[in-house]
């Protein structure tokens, strides 16, 4: 189960979560059957633990939300996307550990 704070995004609130967020804010883009994004998802619940407030995180089921994946331009899984008032700031394809993504927020903040 996901963290309570982690909103999982749609077409319909992709643009007040993620555009809108006044905080830096990852974007996992994940799908069910991808071993790496089911390792990755508890790494994203012990983040969004620790950070509380400063940073918002996001989930995208590419496999349910196809105009998500394809307005970033997403052909692999896990990929995140780390954006700062509404601008795409870096794109990870594949795994990345706590340490780094937490850094990359920080680093947005």
């Amino acid at each position: 189960m996901a963290h309570e704070s982690i909103v999982n995004l749609t077409s319909d609130n992709y643009a007040a979560e993620a555009e809108g967020a006044s905080v830096p804010v990852v974007i996992d883009f994940w799908s069910e059957h991808c071993g790496p994004c089911k390792m990755l998802s508890p790494v994203l619940d012990q983040i969004a633990e620790e950070i509380g407030d400063t940073a918002k995180i996001t989930k995208v089921d590419v496999m349910e939300q196809r105009d998500l994946g394809m307005k970033f331009g997403i052909t692999a899984v896990p990929t995140l996307i780390f954006m700062k008032d509404g601008e795409i700031k870096k794109t990870q394809k594949g795994m990345m550990g706590k340490d780094a993504i937490i850094n990359e927020l920080k680093a947005l903040a």
